[in-house]
């Protein structure tokens, strides 16, 4: 088994070599991201290597990248798209939703859209506005794109290759606050598929269920419980379109408690999505209301306000007390 230690931006850039040197029909495009190597690094050296007609730095237009992208797929290449942070995808919105996501049917399957669409999100990195934020909701909400989020090194390593050999589009949110920091990657079999779910630390007391950076904080609340005598099950949900609930029904059938996170704002998002349909599914395994600890429900704050509103440890493990005295 090989395996190798790096940050999780170099293992982004990994994979996408990988890809690059297995599929001649994958390409990559974005603003910045040949000579650059990308705002943060992500595709360095990769026009380098495989020269400007499969790397491309793009004009700064998103709906021009995007659409680029649908034509090029149609074509029969495999585009992944960079948008340089999550504020400036909304110009390519209408592209997203109501093209690339809806061809497939439109056409009753006989065509396919095997285009990535890579966006920086999340916080924790004291940037200005546009440069923060958690639009997760609205891709999960649209039909016909799938949406994953890897939290770890090797997960990103993995899921960008899957991402793009995926036939279907797929939103692939990148949280950026966790490009730096370092973990092994085991460069010869994937951890597990695209769409799983999984378990990264047992419990036995409340399931905490989280998907990008919040995984980490999940992990900062779970080991500060268990200090104080109790256990909880940390579950990274990885693909949030479609939800693998299996993990997380079978946690929450042992526990009876779940709390889930995110730093989006809590109304209609995700986590109430998740929140409602373990409600419906594991209700009679439950012994405490499901539980969500979020942003605000306000536009992302200055920089200097970001820790008051992002979640953090402590608001995390306020709800496991509050889950615990039900």
């Amino acid at each position: 088994m090989t395996v190798e230690t790096m940050p999780f931006s170099k293992a982004l850039n990994a994979g996408m070599r990988k890809a690059l040197e297995d599929d001649p029909r994958v390409l990559l495009m974005g603003e910045d991201i040949g000579r650059l190597g990308g705002v943060f690094r992500v595709t360095e050296h990769l026009q380098r290597d495989f020269g400007d007609r499969r790397v491309i730095d793009t004009p700064l237009a998103e709906s021009g990248i995007v659409g680029a992208a649908i034509g090029l797929a149609m074509a029969g290449f495999r585009p992944v798209c960079e948008i340089q942070f999550e504020g400036f995808v909304f110009p390519a919105f209408d592209q997203i939703t109501t093209q690339l996501a809806k061809l497939t049917n439109r056409h009753e399957g006989a065509i396919s859209m095997p285009v990535v669409i890579r966006i920086p999100y999340g916080g924790h990195i004291g940037a200005v506005e546009h440069h923060q934020e958690s639009p997760e909701a609205y891709f999960t909400h649209t039909a016909g794109l799938r949406v994953v989020s890897p939290s770890t090194p090797n997960d990103a390593y993995w899921m960008i290759q899957e991402a793009i050999a995926s036939d279907d589009p797929v939103i692939f949110l990148e949280p950026k606050s966790r490009y730096w920091p370092k973990g092994e990657v085991e460069l010869e079999a994937s951890a597990a598929p695209l769409h799983a779910s999984r378990v990264v630390r047992r419990g036995t007391d409340v399931t905490l269920v989280g998907h990008g950076a919040m995984v980490t904080t999940l992990l900062q609340a779970a080991a500060l419980a268990d200090a104080e005598g109790t256990s909880c099950e940390v579950i990274d949900l990885r693909s949030l379109s479609p939800v693998d609930y299996g993990p997380i029904l079978d946690s929450v059938r042992s526990t009876g408690r779940m709390v889930y996170a995110q730093e989006a704002p809590g109304f209609t998002s995700l986590g109430s999505e998740v929140a409602a349909t373990v409600m419906e599914r594991a209700f009679y395994s439950l012994e405490a209301p499901v539980l969500r600890v979020s942003g605000f429900d306000t536009p992302f704050p200055a920089a200097k306000l970001e820790g008051a509103y992002l979640p953090d440890a402590d608001r995390i493990l306020e709800a496991v007390d509050r889950s615990l005295a039900y």
